[in-house]
């Protein structure tokens, strides 16, 4: 009799261990979309993305560089004031949105260009998204704002 419940507890271990293996690997396979990683423009220049990958780029506005297209069609650069990167982006800029601000757009690169399905810009005069000052602070380029 003790060697029956002995099997049983030692299968439902397993079970158990099988079951939760199972989740976790469907967790990460569901997941694996939605992971988007953030780059500098320095970064996506040094080590390109792959074919078709979606990833973050942030960096400020350069000066100069906002064209409005047709339509909603914008285009401008991305700069960490070391590389740039043109970004084209169709659809509503958020408001805040300028020139020598900065912004973090979501997308793929085509080409030599960033195409961004979305775009999150500052959301004060003094907010910078944090991947975009650690990027500059690594640069030796960050100036922290005045208060």
């Amino acid at each position: 009799m003790k060697g029956l419940k002995k099997r049983r507890r030692v299968q439902l271990i397993l079970f158990a261990f099988v079951l939760l293996a199972a989740s976790t690997a469907l967790i990460g396979f569901a997941m694996r979309d939605g992971i988007n990683f953030f780059r500098s423009p320095s970064q996506v220049l040094t080590d390109p993305p792959r074919a078709g990958e979606v990833f973050r780029i942030g960096g400020l506005v350069e000066k100069g560089t906002l064209v409005r297209g047709q339509g909603e069609t914008i285009s401008f650069s991305v700069t960490d004031t070391n590389k740039t990167i043109p970004v084209k982006f169709t659809g509503v800029l958020p408001d805040l949105f300028a020139e020598g601000a900065g912004m973090v757009g979501t997308g793929e690169m085509e080409g030599d260009t960033f195409v961004a399905s979305e775009i999150l810009a500052k959301h004060d005069e003094n907010y910078m998204p944090k991947e975009v000052v650690d990027a500059l602070k690594a640069q030796g380029v960050y100036v922290a704002p005045q208060k």
